[in-house]
C-alpha cells in the first residue's frame, strides 16, 4: 500500500457504505475500489460508476448481497460480475480473475485470490489502481499512481498482448489518451495499436461507434485523432473520410478551438459531423448506416450536413428567423458551428456567436390560420385545405411573420381565388 489516499463524496455515500459493508461481512478486506472511481478519485474529476473487486467468489458475492437486503443481479456470472443495487445504485462487483484463454473479444477466466495476478490482465495501469473503504489506495503494478500523476496511459505489460486480449483496447487507448493523457501518447502503445489494428475488424460496429462516441467527447481529443490517423487506426474505424482525413482534422481543429475559446460543451455528434464535412451527406449517410446509429443522431448528423440556407457570418435577423422556421434551433446551430469552423480564418466569432444568441432567444411563432377559416374563405374540403396553407404559411414566412391577423385574411382570399 502506498500513501496515497482517494477523496470524494462517492466514497462516504451510504450507497457506497452499504455495498462494501455487506461484501465485508462475509470477510474482512475482501473488497476494494477498482478502476475508474480510483482514477478519477486522484484527479479530482467526476465519478459516475463505482466499480467494486473482491477476493470473493460470485456466489458468495450473491450471499452477501441477500443477507444485506440489497437487490442481487447476476449480471455477468461467467465472467465473475454481479451487480448489487443499494438505495436504488447500481455497484457492480467482480471477482478477482485471471485469463485463460482469449480470441480479441472473449475471455475465458479463473478466479482469484491475488490482487497483483488480477491488477496484470487489466489494460492500462492508471485503471490498475485499488483503494479500500477508507480510500487508501493500492498500487499492484507499481506504476499507477505514477502514470496518474503524470497523466500517462501505458499498457500494463506487453502493448501488443494486452491488445490481442481484446482488440478494443486499441480504441481505449486513444480514447483515455484524450481523456486522460498529457503530452505525447505512449510510444510503445502507438506501436502496439499500429500493428494490431487488423483486429479491430472482428469488433462488433456498436462497440466501435461507442468508443469513437466517448472519445469525441473528450474536451480536447485532437492529439489523440491526430495519432489515430497516423497509425491507421482511424481509417479502419472511419473508412467513410477516405482521401479527406487532413481537411477532417483541420476543420475539427477550429471547431474545437472553439469550444475552448468560447466555452462551448464538447458535442460528439456536432464533432462527427465536422469531421464529415469534407466528404459530405452521402458518406455521413453510410457512416450512419454502417455504424447503426440511432435514428436520433442519425437525423441530426444528416441535418447538420444538408443546411437549407448558406451559412455566413453576416446572415441578417430576418433571414436567422426564416431559417429557424424551416429547420428548427438544433440544427439550425449545428450549421452555424460547422460553418463557423469552415470559415475560421474570416476572425468572425463574434457575428457567429449572435447568430447563436438569436437561435437561443427565438420562439417559434404560429401561423394563426385554421382549417375552418381557410374552408370558410371558399377552399373546399380536402387537399385544397392543405395546399392553400401552405401558400399563406410561404407568405406568412417571406413577410417575416407578420402577427396581423387582418393581412393573413387578405392573403387567404387571394391565394384562395388564385387556387380556385
Amino acid at each position: 500500500m502506498s500513501a496515497a489516499k482517494v477523496h470524494g463524496t462517492w466514497l462516504s455515500a451510504p450507497a457506497t457504505r452499504a455495498v462494501m459493508a455487506a461484501l465485508e461481512a462475509m470477510e474482512p478486506g475482501c473488497a476494494r475500489f477498482v478502476g475508474g472511481c480510483v482514477r478519477n478519485g486522484l484527479l479530482n474529476e467526476p465519478v459516475d460508476d463505482v466499480d467494486i473487486a473482491t477476493t470473493l467468489l460470485p456466489n458468495e458475492v450473491m450471499t452477501a448481497g441477500t443477507a444485506a437486503g440489497l437487490k442481487v443481479v447476476p449480471t455477468g456470472l461467467a465472467h465473475g460480475t454481479i451487480t448489487l443495487v443499494a438505495h436504488k445504485q447500481p455497484f457492480e462487483v467482480t471477482s478477482l480473475r485471471s485469463d485463460v484463454q482469449t480470441d480479441g473479444r472473449h475471455a475465458l477466466v479463473v478466479f482469484t485470490r491475488d490482487w497483483a495476478q488480477d491488477a496484470q490482465r487489466r489494460d492500462f495501469h492508471l485503471n490498475a489502481l485499488y483503494a479500500d473503504a477508507e480510500g487508501n489506495v493500492f498500487d499492484p503494478t507499481q506504476r499507477g499512481l505514477e502514470d496518474v500523476r503524470a497523466r500517462r496511459v501505458a499498457f500494463v505489460g506487453d502493448a501488443s498482448a494486452r491488445i490481442r486480449e481484446d482488440y478494443l483496447r486499441i480504441l481505449r487507448f486513444f480514447r483515455f489518451s484524450a481523456w486522460y493523457g498529457g503530452g505525447a501518447l505512449s510510444p510503445e502503445g502507438l506501436a502496439a495499436c499500429a500493428s494490431e489494428k487488423a483486429g479491430l475488424a472482428g469488433l462488433s460496429v456498436e462497440r466501435v461507434w461507442k468508443e469513437v462516441k466517448r472519445l469525441l467527447a473528450a474536451a480536447d481529443p485532437r492529439a489523440a485523432l491526430a495519432a489515430m490517423c497516423e497509425t491507421g487506426v482511424l481509417a479502419l474505424c472511419l473508412p467513410e473520410l477516405a482521401g479527406t482525413q487532413a481537411r477532417a482534422l483541420g476543420l475539427l481543429d477550429t471547431l474545437i478551438e472553439a469550444d475552448l475559446d468560447h466555452h462551448f460543451a464538447a458535442d460528439p455528434l456536432l464533432r462527427l459531423a465536422g469531421l464529415l464535412c469534407a466528404s459530405g451527406a452521402e458518406a455521413a449517410e453510410r457512416l450512419a448506416t454502417r455504424l447503426r446509429l440511432s435514428r436520433a443522431e442519425s437525423e441530426r448528423l444528416l441535418a447538420a450536413l444538408k443546411p437549407e440556407t448558406r451559412m455566413v457570418s453576416y446572415l441578417s435577423p430576418r433571414e436567422v428567423r426564416r431559417a429557424l422556421y424551416r429547420v428548427g434551433v438544433g440544427p439550425f446551430r449545428d450549421q452555424v458551428r460547422l460553418a463557423w469552423a469552415a470559415q475560421a480564418k474570416a476572425k468572425a466569432a463574434p457575428q457567429w456567436r449572435a447568430l447563436l444568441a438569436l437561435a437561443d432567444s427565438w420562439q417559434r411563432p404560429a401561423l394563426a390560420l385554421t382549417g375552418e377559416e381557410i374552408m370558410a374563405a371558399g377552399a373546399p374540403a380536402g387537399p385544397m385545405v392543405g395546399m392553400v396553407r401552405m401558400e399563406v404559411e410561404a407568405w406568412w414566412i417571406d413577410s417575416d411573420f407578420p402577427d396581423d391577423k387582418l393581412a393573413i385574411v387578405e392573403r387567404l382570399k387571394a391565394v384562395v381565388q388564385a387556387l380556385a
